[in-house]
């Protein structure tokens, strides 16, 4: 999404080139996650088909079927390579797919933006404030960025409460604009890596 990061300090080279090449490489994820592969085009179609994930998830695809769950794929793929975006799933002790992270990094800005979500079951047990925190200082750590966005839509409680409770800054409204070229208003927040040590759980 173009309009975000709103912070964008541009930073050198050096260092854009380290966070793409920490973006390829790695092979650790947060709470025990996996990239997303093709062969999960069929776990991901039915966990997306949740109304209660799917519809307040701008960056979903639609409309939702195995083909645009296949490219959803191919394109964290291709990003991956470029150094720009990792799609990382979590499965639970069945092997059913739980949650799925959605990482999309603007190496010259030090810069990303965590989407995702949790199958219904999951939630309001404190299990995603905990996986966020964790993969908010992952992607510090391990990716090497220097400022974290996220957004979230107008109606969106839940996670409002949360950011606003790990204590992210508000920084705005923005248009979001959907794979389908739909629209909606988002609230958008920021934290920079020297602000969340202090905040971290």
């Amino acid at each position: 999404m173009a309009d975000i990061p709103l912070t964008r300090d541009i930073v050198d080279a050096a260092q854009a080139h380290a966070i793409r090449a920490n973006v390829r490489t790695v092979e650790a994820f947060p709470s025990g996650g996996r990239l997303a592969a093709l062969d999960d085009v069929e776990d991901l179609l039915a966990f997306f088909s949740d109304p209660s994930l799917f519809a307040p998830i701008y960056s979903l695809p639609r409309p939702l079927n195995l083909e645009t769950v296949r490219a959803f794929i191919q394109d964290h793929l291709r990003e991956r390579e470029r150094g720009e975006g990792l799609l990382v799933i979590r499965h639970d002790e069945a092997g059913c797919i739980s949650a799925y992270s959605d990482f999309q990094i603007w190496p010259q800005w030090a810069a990303g933006e965590l989407g995702g979500g949790m199958r219904a079951d999951r939630q309001s047990r404190g299990e995603g404030g905990k996986g966020a925190a964790a993969s908010f200082t992952w992607m510090f750590e391990a990716l090497g960025l220097d400022l974290i966005c996220a957004t979230a839509a107008l109606d969106n409680i839940r996670t409002a409460k949360m950011l606003d409770h790990l204590g992210f800054r508000r920084m705005g409204e923005i248009i979001s604009e959907r794979p389908d070229g739909t629209t909606r208003p988002s609230l958008v927040w920021e934290v920079t890596r020297e602000e969340w040590p202090a905040l971290r759980p």
